[in-house]
């Protein structure tokens, strides 16, 4: 796939857009060194992207990758960690967490496109994404407790209400990594493709889902994330505030019109 722009965000980070997916973006974890590990610079440099990635209305799909061969991310930067004094670890605590909201908190679907070890905060990021594409190479598992620490990304939040509390705790408390088949069958991960091949699969997810009204994608995405957790009437109330907010768009009377016209819209994405 030919890369028709890039822009990189410090030393680690990399958004890419490709030819022939004008509107899919692709954020790239690219410390290849440290096998993706998220350093303090790291950190700034995904919640740097994710920010300018938010205020982009020409980015309707992002997929989140890696550019390490075994490595999707291994989590936390252990090694910067250990030369921390508790006043350090205090004072990069806000930008460790700006990173695993700045993904979570992308407007557009977002996919994960995960091979290798996804560990601690390295599944956390996937986690915040809204579907998690996996090789049979991944491995992943949340094993803070098994260093003194918990998931401090976001994980012990978001995987219940990916598996339920009951699993998502045998999984926090046991520290164990869960290799592909099984991450598949607890669903953990969302789609299963050979070795090799989860970028790519992401990245034509990306095109199918960019297809569609840039308006219609976040409204649902709100609705979706806004709706967990709360009961059906109330759900259904959040529900009803994202249709209300498409419902007189651009987007919406041009998606109507190329349904009868029996054309592919255009969608002016207001």
């Amino acid at each position: 796939m030919t890369v028709t722009s890039e822009q990189r965000f410090g030393e680690f980070v990399v958004v890419r857009r490709h030819e022939g997916q004008d509107h899919v973006a692709e954020l790239v974890l690219d410390r290849p060194k440290a096998m993706n590990a998220v350093s303090t610079g790291m950190a700034r440099s995904i919640a740097a992207a994710c920010e300018a990635l938010g205020a982009d209305r020409d980015v309707r799909a992002t997929v989140l990758t890696s550019s390490h061969e075994r490595a999707f991310c291994v989590g936390a930067d252990l090694k910067e960690r250990n030369s921390f004094s508790d006043a350090d670890l205090v004072r990069q605590r806000p930008t460790a967490r700006a990173a695993y909201t700045g993904v979570l908190e992308l407007p557009m679907p977002v996919i994960a496109a995960v091979h290798g070890f996804a560990l601690g905060g390295g599944f956390e990021l996937a986690l915040a994404c809204d579907v998690i594409v996996a090789d049979t190479t991944a491995v992943v598992g949340l094993p803070e407790v098994s260093v003194g620490v918990i998931p401090g990304g976001g994980g012990t939040q978001l995987l219940p209400r990916r598996v339920g509390g009951a699993r998502a705790a045998e999984l926090v408390f046991s520290a164990r990594r869960v290799e592909a088949a099984e991450a598949r069958e607890l669903g953990l991960v969302d789609e299963l493709v050979e070795a090799g091949r989860d970028r790519e699969e992401a990245l034509a997810l990306g095109g199918r889902i960019a297809a569609n009204s840039p308006v219609g994608l976040r409204a649902a995405k709100k609705a979706l994330r806004l709706g967990q957790g709360l009961d059906l009437r109330a759900g259904l109330e959040v529900e009803d505030a994202a249709w209300r907010s498409v419902a007189f768009s651009g987007d919406r009377a041009e998606g109507v019109a190329a349904f009868n016209e029996k054309r592919r819209p255009d969608w002016p994405g207001e």
